[in-house]
């Protein structure tokens, strides 16, 4: 924060503060402004800038030639109760609550992102910057309903790199990953029709799904994807219309699809009228690239899905979808009809992003960062008998099991009150079969505390 934007943050709080404390209350005329710089001891633009933010707050008035007046007391606000409910139920929305409404001393081991000082911070930067100097369009106007055109070419060029043909004109850009769901499941599911998931899977699936009024059916998940057999099984009892997975890394269990799972899953689903939408949102965290249903199948009947939240910026939101012609077409008319465009200035900084000179050795730095804590973390966790499912190849997750005689969804609730935010297993599987097993991001484990707390909550249990 440079000298200026500091005094002009520090007039604000002293004039919060007063209005808090009911020295000036609703009504009240403020200091003059040469009065307030006297008082304060910084300059009369510095008050003019503060007030006028306040103004722009709603926390005063400002009334031509009379001056600034306070427009209405506001309470000191109150952490305890700015959160999320802690007693709510734990359902696939609490983790997400949990970790998103927190207070900043919250450690958050079971969230699903990097923490801020692992994301592309110098990069982002660069690109407010440059975006900051482009032409007033990029500033102040929609984008084009595919999304801007550059970062749908890059896109393009990415998925060639992995063996996916898709043309720009195939490529859509969303506000997110999760409107990009949202988009397809308005497309082809109406209400009543069955949708097939991974057991365990992602929890936001179930709560997206779950709003489109649909029947969700769980398919076994193992270490080199779904269960075939199983699959097979809800393909010919239920019709399903969507299959949602992940590709390359699995969430929550860190597996990767192996090429002979994926190649035999598209031969199953042959002849039906299963959609398959692949979730490619941790693709940069691989080391090595795993198989993708969307190459086997070449976009005809898988739809292929991403964002950037993970690597670049969970505060710019993009995502993107690719999918043949007709279906594309069709997306693009109902992101119209739903949010009639995206934002062109997000879009513009992740391109700036995308294409500035230190991403690739940021994502470079990154895996080797969580290859890193993979290492520290997974031997602490069984140190307190935590054993994981599997030793991932990639990534940030472990899906692991507690010592026997333990609920995940009582441990979690422990270890809240304690401030850590844990995901419980039974929040992913929709068979409620993870009664026993934690979802661990290890780039969030690295504080001590989190294996202090851990040892507390797991020793009163037994």
């Amino acid at each position: 924060m440079n000298t200026t934007t500091g005094r002009i943050a520090q007039v604000m709080a002293h004039v919060r503060t007063q209005i808090h404390q009911r020295s000036l209350v609703t009504g009240a005329r403020l200091p003059s402004v040469r009065a307030q710089a006297q008082l304060l001891k910084v300059s009369v633009s510095t008050v003019v800038e503060a007030y006028e933010r306040l103004v722009a707050e709603g926390l005063i008035l400002a009334k031509a030639g009379s001056g600034y007046y306070v427009q209405g007391s506001v309470a000191p606000l109150d952490l305890r109760q700015a959160g999320a409910p802690q007693d709510r139920a734990i359902d696939p929305l609490w983790i997400s609550r949990q970790a998103l409404e927190g207070d900043a001393q919250m450690l958050r081991p079971g969230c699903g992102w990097l923490p801020p000082q692992w994301l592309f911070e110098d990069g982002m930067r660069r690109a407010l910057r440059t975006v900051a100097r482009a032409e007033v369009d990029s500033l102040s106007e929609y984008a084009t309903p595919l999304g801007l055109p550059p970062l749908r070419l890059l896109l393009a060029r990415r998925m060639a790199a992995m063996g996916l043909e898709a043309t720009p004109e195939q490529i859509v850009l969303t506000e997110s990953g999760t409107q990009a769901i949202d988009l397809i499941c308005r497309l082809f599911l109406q209400a009543g029709d069955t949708v097939l998931v991974d057991d365990p899977c992602y929890f936001n699936f179930h709560a997206l799904l779950k709003a489109h009024r649909v029947k969700v059916v769980g398919v076994p998940y193992t270490e080199h994807g779904p269960d075939l057999q199983a699959f097979q099984a809800a393909l010919l009892e239920h019709q399903p219309r969507l299959y949602v997975t992940n590709a390359g890394i699995h969430n929550p269990t860190g597996a990767t699809l192996s090429p002979v799972v994926a190649h035999r899953l598209l031969k199953l689903i042959d002849g039906s009228d299963l959609v398959v939408v692949e979730d490619d949102i941790f693709a940069d965290f691989e080391l090595t690239a795993a198989a993708r249903l969307s190459v086997f199948d070449g976009l005809e009947r898988v739809i292929h899905i991403g964002s950037f939240s993970k690597t670049l910026s969970a505060s710019v939101r993009v995502g993107y979808i690719a999918a043949k012609p007709e279906w594309l077409e069709a997306l693009v008319d109902l992101k119209i009809a739903t949010t009639f465009a995206g934002g062109r200035l997000a879009q513009e900084l992740v391109w700036h992003a995308l294409t500035d000179s230190g991403y690739r050795k940021h994502v470079e730095a990154m895996r080797v960062r969580l290859a890193q804590a993979m290492q520290i973390v997974v031997p602490k966790l069984q140190a307190l008998g935590i054993e994981p499912w599997l030793l991932p190849s990639a990534g940030i997750f472990v899906w692991c099991r507690l010592p026997a005689g333990c609920d995940a969804a009582q441990v979690a609730q422990a270890c809240l009150q304690q401030g850590l935010v844990l995901a419980p297993g039974n929040a992913f599987s929709l068979s409620q079969n993870a009664g026993d097993s934690l979802r661990f991001n290890v780039a969030q484990c690295l504080d001590e505390r989190v294996f202090a707390v851990l040892a507390r909550v797991l020793t009163a249990s037994n």
